[in-house]
């Protein structure tokens, strides 16, 4: 079915939502090759150093054995020293490499810390899951990747040992030292094009990892309608919601009719409650307004009230269309305003000097 086909781009939603279960857009390539380049670049600068200092470690070893008698308990005390040494020594790598591999994982996704992705997931021991995932097009890319690493690294490497080939039946007359030199000098080299070639595979990975990562969070329609529903609300309910605050609202505009000095109409579509309480406000104020039932419902209320109805076809649209309930009128409609309601005090006998034509506000 076209809804249930995953073509839409992924919302910010789904992009949280993914990023909270650690799933992120992560390439083991490009982890790799900043491993490979920070232990190489440490074995580089600290390289003769280590060479000395293992040399100075071999020594001491072979003098101890020369002058010792061998018993578990000086073995014991040897192999200790030995690795307590070779810790010291491998440490400037180590520490290369674990902020290598911290900065691999910044650099792609930022930092990130995901409680969920730590909870363990007893569907991955599923044996169908499993069979699915080790057929999948996933599957054979992580093969195929596999396979050109090893073919680059090897290829790099045997050509690298082939120019040497000339060079190497001469080391039989050397000693132990230059042949370790000489050992040392050709394995960087070869590590060295090793991580060209790494970091080569790891940008085409880069790239392939964004895609799947977009592809996999891709929705469908229907997807994308639910999640807009879950963050706006259901139509229908915000439908029900929005006629509840409309009818909570005109009851309370309702209560107002009774307390308005005139209600201007038009006289049967639209009506206009106006109360004008003088030293309070500048200029009366429209305290309810409405056409068809509800007008009709204003008049009602007003005429039980003894609320004056007064037709005027062109104010009533006027106040009607440009001004909202609990504003005041704007000041081109003071006079027509002040002459309807000098007519209503006049009809009450509360006129106390005012006529119409008179500047009340």
């Amino acid at each position: 079915m076209p809804d249930q086909e995953k073509t839409e781009q992924p919302t910010p939603k789904r992009r949280s939502e993914a990023r909270e279960k650690g799933n992120v857009p992560k390439s083991q390539e490009v982890a790799s090759a900043f491993v490979m380049l920070a232990a190489l670049g440490s074995l580089w600068l600290s390289g003769s150093w280590m060479f000395r200092e293992m040399t100075d470690l071999g020594r001491e070893i072979f003098q101890g054995l020369h002058g010792a008698a061998v018993a578990p308990l000086w073995t014991h005390r040897l192999f200790l020293t030995v690795f307590q040494q070779v810790m010291i020594l491998l440490s400037p790598v180590f520490i290369a490499v674990f902020l290598a591999g911290v900065a691999a994982n910044i650099a792609q996704f930022g930092f990130l810390l995901s409680a969920k992705s730590l909870t363990p997931n007893f569907g991955k021991l599923n044996p169908l899951s499993g069979l699915k995932r080790l057929f999948s097009l996933r599957s054979l890319v992580e093969l195929l990747k596999s396979l050109v690493k090893m073919s680059l690294i090897g290829g790099i490497a045997i050509a690298l040992l082939y120019q040497e080939a000339d060079q190497m039946p001469g080391l039989i007359q050397s000693s132990v030292g230059p042949i370790l030199e000489y050992i040392g000098r050709e394995a960087l080299r070869i590590a060295f094009y090793a991580c060209m070639g790494m970091i080569f595979i790891a940008a085409l990975d880069l790239f392939y990892q964004r895609w799947q990562y977009e592809e996999d969070l891709k929705m469908s329609r229907q997807e994308v309608r639910d999640e807009h529903k879950q963050q706006e609300g259901d139509p229908q309910i915000k439908a029900r919601v929005r006629a509840m605050q409309m009818e909570m609202a005109r009851r309370r505009m309702m209560t107002s009719v009774p307390e308005a000095d005139v209600i201007i109409t038009n006289p049967t579509e639209i009506a206009v409650a106006l109360k004008y309480e003088a030293g309070k406000s500048a200029a009366p104020k429209v305290t309810a307004k409405g056409r068809g039932h509800v007008a009709a419902r204003i008049r009602e209320i007003a005429k039980d009230a003894g609320v004056p109805l007064v037709e005027d076809k062109p104010l009533a649209r006027t106040l009607f269309r440009n001004v909202e309930i609990g504003d005041i009128i704007p000041p081109d409609l003071y006079r027509a305003v002040a002459e309807v309601l000098a007519y209503v005090y006049r009809l009450r006998h509360r006129t106390d000097g005012i006529r119409p034509g008179n500047r009340m506000f």
